[in-house]
């Protein structure tokens, strides 16, 4: 009878502990799928603004282009296409040491960026399948892989010095982190810096690699010097002046909002 009871008695322990087990197991993918949940209501997605030059033609042209995009596609297909691309245009940079010509693949690749990059979210947005937090994340990542890339390609290429293309990289990095800081703190991503965004620059760039089919060199003040080591320093100063201003206007704004008691 001792042993029924004790058997009784074990039969009882496991299926209270399994039963245990059950509720802690169903307990933690409640509040899983809580903070979930909390963390989407938290998000907010910040007000995109963009005063480029071409950014009323391009948003025009990118509507037309997603609304009209087969159904198979798909933004992330897109954003690989535009990471693709500009790891692309970074080995053609590294290759035009060797041949100029290669200068024209950049100018493909750079094209195929911008298609990826500029419509990814665009196709997102109208068949209304954004992924705000995911989007963000992923789309800036992409952006910062792709950059270390397409600069490491420039400065193999001989058309400037490494020192100029770092020059480049750490400004526009030091002006990638500051807009991102700013649309977290200020719910206010700004796409452009005046009239020029990540397009103006695209261009830039596509114009700016005809010219050494010809010759890489340029001319300033009887000085002879490579053309893009002239125009990596111009947009070097220039990246790191534009993220000096908008960190002391940001900072200003900042401090206004949240004034000391």
């Amino acid at each position: 009878m001792r042993f029924h009871a004790l058997l009784r008695g074990l039969r009882w322990s496991n299926v209270l502990l399994m039963s245990s087990q059950k509720t802690a197991v169903e307990h933690d993918t409640m509040l899983s799928a809580k903070s979930a949940t909390d963390h989407e209501a938290g998000f907010r997605a910040a007000a995109r603004v963009n005063c480029a030059l071409t950014a009323s033609i391009e948003k025009r042209a990118l509507r037309w282009m997603a609304e009209r995009a087969p159904s198979w596609l798909t933004s992330d297909q897109l954003t690989i296409l535009g990471l693709g691309a500009q790891f692309g245009a970074g080995i053609c940079y590294a290759l035009s040491r060797y041949n100029r010509h290669a200068l024209l693949l950049v100018n493909v690749c750079l094209v195929l960026n911008w298609l990826g990059d500029s419509m990814d979210g665009t196709l997102a947005r109208i068949r209304r399948q954004q992924r705000p937090r995911y989007g963000f994340y992923v789309d800036h990542m992409v952006d910062l892989f792709g950059s270390v890339a397409l600069m490491c390609g420039l400065g193999y290429s001989g058309l400037l010095h490494w020192q100029t293309a770092i020059a480049m990289l750490v400004a526009f990095l030091l002006l990638s982190g500051e807009s991102y800081l700013a649309t977290y703190s200020l719910s206010r991503f700004e796409l452009s810096q005046g009239i020029f965004g990540p397009t103006e620059i695209r261009i830039l760039l596509i114009i700016g690699n005809l010219a050494p089919l010809r010759s890489p060199y340029s001319k300033l003040l009887g000085h002879r010097m490579l053309l893009f080591d002239l125009g990596g320093t111009i947009a070097a100063v220039g990246m790191f002046a534009m993220a000096v201003v908008v960190t002391l206007r940001h900072t200003a704004k900042l401090y206004r909002q949240e004034p000391l008691p």
